[in-house]
């Protein structure tokens, strides 16, 4: 699936990885920053979502759409659309420029706005990666979870490197009883929910 990745989609991840190199370095204001997940992280989700049962794929938090672009990969050999929302308005126009020059557009629709607030228009959802301010991980949640299909996926980004501030969230899946989770050290630590 990804061994030889469409041209367009590469050159866009590299030039992206570049940017997201320089920001951790250069001093770049947290909230400016791309903050994006390493390409195992990627490749890892990508593998997952090719694997979702049938139903919607989402994003909530976008940023400059590098972990979207692993999702449209899985998309596209599902024959599916990922959906993605952002709030930073900075970070819409962004993720809009990759998704036109890695030529997906046809494949990813970017939701400018709070996922929160949108949740109720998606239902038997099949996959949701959940990359965002990490306060808000306790409400999405609650509202991904009963959403989920049986077999769906959650897998929500940052859960070693900011465990602490996460822990009521990770403490809370990895003794649901809806789901089978567990916490996979890949990348900045990947919390990974399936639903029973």
């Amino acid at each position: 699936m990804f061994h030889t990745l469409p041209p367009a989609i590469a050159e866009r991840m590299k030039a992206l990885e570049e940017i997201d190199t320089k920001d951790r370095l250069d001093g770049t204001p947290r909230l400016q920053r791309l903050r994006q997940i390493p390409p195992e992280t990627g490749k890892f989700l990508a593998l997952l979502a090719a694997g979702a049962p049938e139903g919607p794929i989402l994003e909530i938090g976008t940023s400059a759409g590098y972990s979207t672009l692993w999702l449209a990969i899985a998309a596209r050999a599902l024959g599916r659309k990922v959906v993605t929302f952002e709030v930073l308005p900075e970070k819409v126009k962004l993720a809009r420029e990759t998704f036109h020059a890695a030529g997906v557009e046809e494949t990813v629709q970017l939701i400018a706005g709070d996922a929160r607030e949108h949740m109720a228009y998606y239902y038997n959802l099949a996959f949701v990666f959940l990359d965002a301010e990490k306060e808000v991980y306790g409400d999405c949640y609650e509202l991904v979870v009963p959403r989920l299909v049986q077999g769906g996926w959650l897998v929500a980004d940052n859960a070693i490197d900011h465990r602490e501030t996460l822990a009521p969230m990770l403490e809370h899946a990895l003794s649901d009883e809806r789901l089978d989770a567990l916490i996979v050290p890949i990348g900045k630590g990947e919390l990974v929910c399936r639903k029973i």
